[in-house]
């Protein structure tokens, strides 16, 4: 059994400066509508084929990367804005075009099979205006269409076949809650269905929401928003997580882990854990307590988090990404738990 310690979507380096920036040739070019709906079709067009060319060369070139690194780092999540505009109503026929196509099949079908090759585990996080379980009847189509244009490139990438070969995940957010999912999932594609995990919010949608669709779909934990929802830090032997485990029918499950911010909680002693109630009658706000710090500093928190190593791959949630989570795993290591 492998246990993997990934991060998100920008591979970064430290400039001469001491800021944290991304690598560019592992990172997505990106445009906007306005700046398209300002050049004559041919220009436009031709700036989104080098995107989408730069883009899924970028896929590659990260994944191959990956494929090198040491087994236990071999995970990594992919950003959503691959194929910029593909839902976008004016621009969207682009990607609908032969050529377009036929260029993300040939590289994405590469990029699969580099990753199952090397065992290197995927996964998208569409962002969070997809929205599956909104009230409004619009909000649901365009989320379900947002969510598929995420299963087009799982799918290109040779994934969807089988449940869980591949993730993407996503909150419940919306009012309708667990039920608006349940709806939701019955209009998705198979490959879709497949890829589908929920996870748990820091605010409107917590753990128990979400084990509620555990007959459903997987439960992606996420111990920093159950931490600022409930102020507790879960452990690996509570009933709810065993619950979670269960929902992902055999496959290894992935968590989420974050901490909060080290440039707000200056100060903390980073051999302790910060306590959500001495937190909040120092007149900390939760809001803030959400974001991500840039380093996992805390040394209790990661110890904390490290214990789920035994049965979960570890999704790594900072700003510094790799150089976060590299850190992270080298300390497990030191720990003898990875």
């Amino acid at each position: 059994m492998i246990k993997r310690i990934g991060f998100a979507c920008k591979p970064s380096t430290i400039d001469s400066k001491g800021r944290i920036v991304a690598v560019p040739e592992l990172n997505f070019k990106s445009t906007t509508v306005a700046w398209l709906n300002r050049q004559k079709r041919d220009v436009a067009e031709e700036r989104l084929w080098e995107i989408v060319n730069h883009n899924l060369a970028a896929t590659q070139r990260l994944v191959d990367y990956i494929g090198t690194l040491n087994e236990n780092l071999r995970m990594v999540r992919i950003g959503s804005d691959m194929l910029p505009m593909y839902t976008e109503s004016t621009w969207r026929y682009f990607c609908q075009r032969s050529d377009v196509r036929e260029r993300c099949s040939s590289i994405l079908g590469a990029v699969g099979n580099s990753a199952r090759e090397h065992n290197v585990r995927l996964s998208f996080h569409p962002g969070q205006f997809v929205v599956l379980a909104s009230t409004d009847p619009d909000i649901v189509n365009r989320s379900i269409e947002e969510f598929e244009y995420h299963a087009d490139m799982a799918r290109w990438m040779g994934y969807g076949k089988k449940f869980q070969d591949f993730k993407i995940n996503v909150h419940i957010a919306g009012r309708a809650g667990p039920e608006g999912i349940r709806s939701a999932y019955g209009r998705l594609s198979p490959e879709a269905r497949n890829c589908l995990t929920i996870e748990n919010e820091e605010n409107a949608w917590g753990l128990d929401d979400c084990l509620s669709l555990s007959d459903l779909v997987p439960i992606v934990l996420d111990i920093h928003h159950h931490w600022v929802r409930e102020g507790e830090y879960i452990i690996p032997a509570d009933p709810r997580v065993q619950r979670v485990v269960e929902s992902w029918r055999g496959v290894r499950p992935t968590l989420h882990y974050s901490v909060s911010r080290e440039d707000l909680l200056v100060g903390h002693d980073p051999g302790g854990a910060p306590f959500m109630e001495s937190l909040l009658k120092k007149g900390y706000k939760k809001q803030k307590l959400r974001a991500h710090s840039d380093y996992f500093w805390n040394h209790a928190t990661n110890h904390w988090a490290l214990r789920f190593l035994a049965q979960f791959d570890i999704m790594c949630e900072s700003k510094a990404k790799d150089l976060a989570s590299s850190k992270l795993a080298k300390y497990a290591q030191e720990l003898d738990l990875l």
